[in-house]
């Protein structure tokens, strides 16, 4: 009888295995994140610009959030137990959390896209300044709720009701990860102003992995408390 393999065994202990292993990762991961994400992310070159479209974007970005999800579940198996399989981890991640993600992913992009439409006619509407800046606000705070959501929701198997509460909760009980969730937020608005929309696209894979280490704080908590 053949002994079993061991996964972290194809993986060897020299820096250059290690870092060969890295960029292995990050390239399928990435990859896979813009097959996945590219049939509703492509309508969005042919939409105009304009508040009547706003809907139409927010649902375009539908595919994103479980997309991400499958992409943080890889990253979380590549840093416990690393092998050259990443692929298999990312699909394996799209098939158990998609559902899942999408109960909570498409209210968030409702929400996201209403406060768009409002942004967009705020000037039209003749409202206050101190309005859009709520605004704004509101979107930001629905962004950072997400980012944390998705971090939970890709590693344990919550209720949605459950995913809610938790993800508010450690917004406050472990603010580090908030002020990491902004600053990714920052990070992604910032490259795609001086860059290009499509620069968080082709940053996709890193930018999952940066989101798991800034949720780590939230996650190693709920792990303890939940699945001990």
């Amino acid at each position: 009888m053949s002994a079993r393999r061991d996964p972290a065994a194809e993986i060897g202990p020299g820096f250059l295995s290690r870092a060969s292993a890295a960029v292995h990762w990050f390239v399928v991961l990435e990859l896979l994140l813009v097959l996945t994400c590219a049939p509703a992310l492509l309508p969005l070159l042919f939409l105009a610009d304009g508040p009547g479209n706003a809907l139409l974007v927010g649902l375009c970005f539908a595919p994103v959030g479980p997309a991400l999800s499958a992409a943080v579940f890889a990253w979380r198996r590549f840093l416990t137990d690393p092998d050259l399989s990443p692929a298999r981890h990312f699909l394996r991640g799209y098939r158990v959390n998609a559902v899942d993600v999408l109960r909570w992913w498409l209210p968030a992009l409702a929400v996201l896209s209403l406060v768009g439409f409002t942004l967009s006619t705020v000037d039209m509407a003749g409202v206050p300044g101190w309005y859009a800046l709520l605004l704004v606000l509101v979107a930001a705070g629905v962004l950072v709720w997400s980012a944390q959501a998705l971090a939970l929701s890709s590693v344990l198997a919550l209720r949605t009701r459950d995913l809610v509460r938790l993800a508010s909760y450690y917004l406050f009980a472990r603010p580090s990860t908030a002020v990491g969730a902004l600053a990714l937020l920052v990070v992604v608005l910032g490259a795609t102003y001086f860059g290009s929309d499509w620069v968080p696209v082709l940053l996709a894979s890193p930018l999952a992995l940066a989101l798991l280490r800034t949720a780590d704080p939230a996650l190693r908590d709920a792990t303890e408390r939940f699945t001990a």
